[in-house]
């Protein structure tokens, strides 16, 4: 037997961050709004655990133990005292190490399909405190929607939106490792006063109206200097986006991906083509939110 999970990609429409905590972590206040780039993750009953993959940057996703697909299946067996023999095969289409939580959401999409390959009856509780252990967006891919994340991102609240908002996503040429941007954060605000991450209430507001304007006005990424710190080049990418017509633009989360906020589907197709033809990036794709989070296909 066999059992296919489909994940959904992530913008950040605000991440505000906190100064350092002793234990390395930072405090955020990070609003999620899964998008329609989805994964597939296939989990299929096998005399070991194994990690294959396919699509897009395929050959940048890593297919040992240190894949959180794996992670998250050796987890789940641990909690039920059985083995974790299985094959996971990941059909990807989230970008690599963009800042829109590919890997995070293989390891929710394999956590959920080794549940229901094994039939092991784990509360939703149960689910998220796994997420939650392997990272701290995993427990978003696992629920998808739209979500207020606090702690260091995994403790969530969900979040009413009132309409569908339109993204163009364009993918650099390399990525950036997130540890590398936090680092540069701490660097970029040492000897400041850092305030307390708190959730932006006219953002809030603008999700749950389904308002792109008002979204537009709100959007934030406190990582965002840090990201083009160490990328300078996404300033231009972000500039060419904008010349096009983009109600708003900001990098995704740690970066390297920059996302820009449309009025409709035409509007980002108009945005999307700009970006193609500018030069500033690797490729570009358009997608919708909110989108529901993993969702077992069939099995």
């Amino acid at each position: 037997m066999s059992v296919t999970v489909r994940v959904p990609a992530k913008v950040n429409v605000q991440l505000a961050v906190g100064a350092a905590r002793p234990d390395g972590y930072h405090d955020l206040a990070n609003v999620f709004l899964a998008v329609g780039l989805y994964d597939e993750v296939r989990v299929t009953a096998a005399d070991e655990l194994r990690v294959t993959c396919e699509g897009p940057d395929a050959a940048q996703v890593p297919l040992d133990r240190t894949n959180l697909a794996a992670r998250a299946a050796e987890a789940l067996a641990a909690r039920y005292g059985r083995s974790a023999g299985v094959h996971i095969h990941i059909a990807k289409d989230i970008p690599v190490a963009g800042g829109m939580a590919g890997g995070s959401a293989d390891g929710a999409g394999a956590l959920l399909a080794c549940d229901a390959l094994w039939g092991t009856g784990a509360s939703r509780e149960e689910l998220l405190d796994i997420c939650a252990e392997l990272g701290s967006d995993v427990p978003f891919s696992l629920v998808g929607g739209a979500a207020l994340g606090t702690g260091r991102g995994e403790k969530l609240t969900s979040l009413d939106v009132g309409g569908t908002f339109h993204w163009v996503f364009a993918m650099a040429d390399r990525g950036l490792s997130t540890p590398a941007v936090f680092r540069e954060f701490d660097r970029l605000v040492e000897g400041t006063d850092v305030p307390e991450p708190v959730a932006s209430q006219d953002l809030l507001g603008a999700l749950a109206k389904g308002d792109p304007d008002a979204l537009a006005a709100a959007v934030s990424n406190d990582l965002q200097p840090a990201a083009l710190s160490l990328f300078p080049a996404l300033a231009g990418t972000l500039a060419a986006g904008r010349a096009a017509g983009a109600l708003a633009a900001l990098v995704s989360g740690s970066g390297p991906t920059t996302a820009f906020l449309a009025r409709d589907p035409q509007s980002a197709a108009k945005v999307a083509a700009a970006l193609s033809a500018s030069g500033t990036c690797r490729t570009v794709r358009t997608a919708s939110g909110p989108a529901p989070g993993a969702t077992v296909l069939g099995g």
